[in-house]
């Protein structure tokens, strides 16, 4: 068989059967290039949520092809709009920035605009824009294989926003991600791309290669640990030495967990030294439904499943140090009392993203490590019943070669209606929300870690709108946001980053409240 072109973003339907996709990924290192099990349960997690409160859903862990959305009516958003969203770097950042020039004319490249992320946040982009003073708004453009589908983008967007003249205030760069002089190209144009095609395993690293190359920093919505922490292990160096920034996991992956942890670590008087997070999603009346990009990434990841481990193996990094009593993990489904309902073990990325920003914090800024565990709520024990019948569905197609096949080309029939190709329509984004809620507890000061129980609990939670479609786009680009304008507060130099290393210490809790993603204290107390 010939090799076709790798996948656009305008295309989010034109992925590889999985036994083609060894023809089309980037070339291997190790056996870690793909994807573990954690996307591969995805869609379980969203298998009981039709109808169900506090019912799972995906982790959206393909990211660049299967969130999206954008709803204008959520948590108040429209009142909380800030003003002066996206605006220059600050003259002082030590960051090496680069300020967009005749030969470097945009500061932000939406990559993938017409795929089905990237279309919402193209339209996140240009909210934003609006929402700045006229003299502070930035050049930017969108990127991708097909101009007529990005000019599209931006007429649906227009037209949605009530800005006409939108289509002539946005760049258009064509380029494809199997034409690598096309990406270096468009990286060159660009102080900040955002990439938005994925899913990454296949489409990511051409992408993170450009950008080095060429100088330009990079943040991404993926929420595949293989990739994120493959890009660490190969180019974490070489970004240093440009002084760019990889930042992954930079939507609903993994930001309200990675930073939720940093907030409760910052609101806790005294030292927080343990944290478990509940994920609990919110759907109406007419349920839940995922774009089928993620249920793709989950049947290609499980196939896998032992890549990470020995990525990991071969990293062969120091454990970080357990501060006060160690965490005990929680049977694979438990009881929380506090939220009233069943939870499984939350197996996306968050658990590998809040680690990694641990280990960065304890290394680098010698901070405090915090141990943290992850969970999702499922109701109640009929849901527990219908998860298990379900996994042990997907677990004996996933086995075969037909199997897999018959799983990527029905995913409507094999998911029970969870996943589709058309993804979720207005009405179910607008009636759907996420909470995670998160459980620390720690030292108050003066009292040591060593032989005392841990005497402080405290409660927060980061709550928001539709946590793979609406909230993916608005934390991607407050993230790009926040990077361009708290510049001085990024880690010095460059390197890949997850959002919690890139991020502790700028001003992106802030404007995530701003946007419609809360975060908040429900107690604290002394035990």
């Amino acid at each position: 068989m010939g090799r076709r072109p790798l996948l656009s973003a305008s295309e989010a339907d034109a992925q590889p059967e999985p036994d083609q996709a060894a023809q089309h990924r980037p070339p291997a290192v190790g056996a870690a290039q793909h994807l573990g099990r954690e996307e591969a349960w995805a869609w379980l997690w969203a298998w009981p949520a039709r109808g169900l409160k506090g019912a799972g859903r995906s982790s959206c862990a393909d990211s660049g092809q299967d969130s999206g959305g954008c709803c204008a009516r959520y948590w108040g958003r429209g009142l909380r709009r800030r003003r002066g969203g996206l605006s220059p770097p600050r003259a002082a950042a030590r960051s090496g920035l680069v300020m967009a020039t005749e030969q470097r004319p945009f500061q932000l490249v939406v990559f993938g605009a017409s795929g089905f992320t990237g279309q919402f946040v193209t339209e996140e982009v240009a909210r934003e824009q609006m929402a700045s003073e006229q003299s502070s708004r930035l050049p930017w453009a969108v990127a991708g294989r097909s101009k007529e589908k990005l000019q599209q983008v931006l007429e649906k967007a227009a037209q949605k926003l009530g800005r006409a003249t939108l289509s002539s205030e946005v760049g258009i760069i064509i380029c494809d991600i199997s034409n690598p002089a096309s990406l270096d190209e468009m990286a060159k144009k660009a102080t900040l791309v955002l990439n938005c095609v994925g899913p990454y395993r296949f489409y990511g690293e051409p992408v993170v290669k450009a950008c080095i190359e060429n100088g330009t920093s990079c943040i991404d919505i993926c929420g595949e640990p293989q990739f994120l922490e493959l890009m660490h292990v190969k180019y974490h160096e070489k970004a240093a030495e440009k002084g760019v920034y990889i930042i992954g996991s930079s939507g609903f992956d993994s930001i309200p967990a990675d930073l939720g942890v940093l907030y409760t670590r910052n609101q806790m008087n005294g030292t927080l030294t343990a944290v478990e997070s509940f994920l609990t999603i919110n759907s109406g009346p007419e349920g839940l439904c995922i774009h089928d990009g993620t249920w793709k990434s989950a049947i290609y990841g499980f196939g896998d499943k032992g890549s990470l481990r020995k990525l990991r193996s071969v990293s062969n990094l120091k454990p970080v140090p357990v501060i006060g009593s160690k965490l005990k993990r929680r049977w694979p489904v438990s009881y929380c009392r506090e939220l009233n309902s069943y939870a499984i073990p939350f197996l996306g990325s968050d658990m590998s993203v809040v680690k990694r920003t641990q280990r960065y914090l304890h290394e680098n800024l010698e901070d405090s490590p915090v141990q943290y565990a992850a969970y999702i709520t499922v109701g109640g024990i009929t849901s527990v019943i219908k998860l298990m019948f379900a996994g042990l569905f997907f677990l004996f197609f996933v086995k075969f070669s037909i199997g897999r096949q018959l799983l990527v080309k029905f995913p409507w029939l094999f998911s029970f209606g969870y996943f589709s190709k058309r993804g979720p329509t207005q009405k179910q984004m607008d009636e759907s929300s996420f909470t995670m809620t998160f459980f620390g507890q720690g030292y108050s000061h003066g009292v040591s870690a060593e032989k005392n129980k841990p005497n402080i609990r405290i409660c927060t939670q980061v709550k928001g709108p539709e946590a793979g479609y609406v909230a993916t786009p608005i934390a991607m680009v407050q993230a790009a946001v926040t990077f361009l304008n708290d510049a001085s507060d990024l880690p010095k130099g460059g390197g890949v980053f997850t959002p919690g290393a890139a991020f502790s210490r700028t001003k992106l809790i802030d404007r995530l409240n701003q946007h419609g993603i809360q975060f908040s204290v429900i107690s604290s107390s002394e035990v």
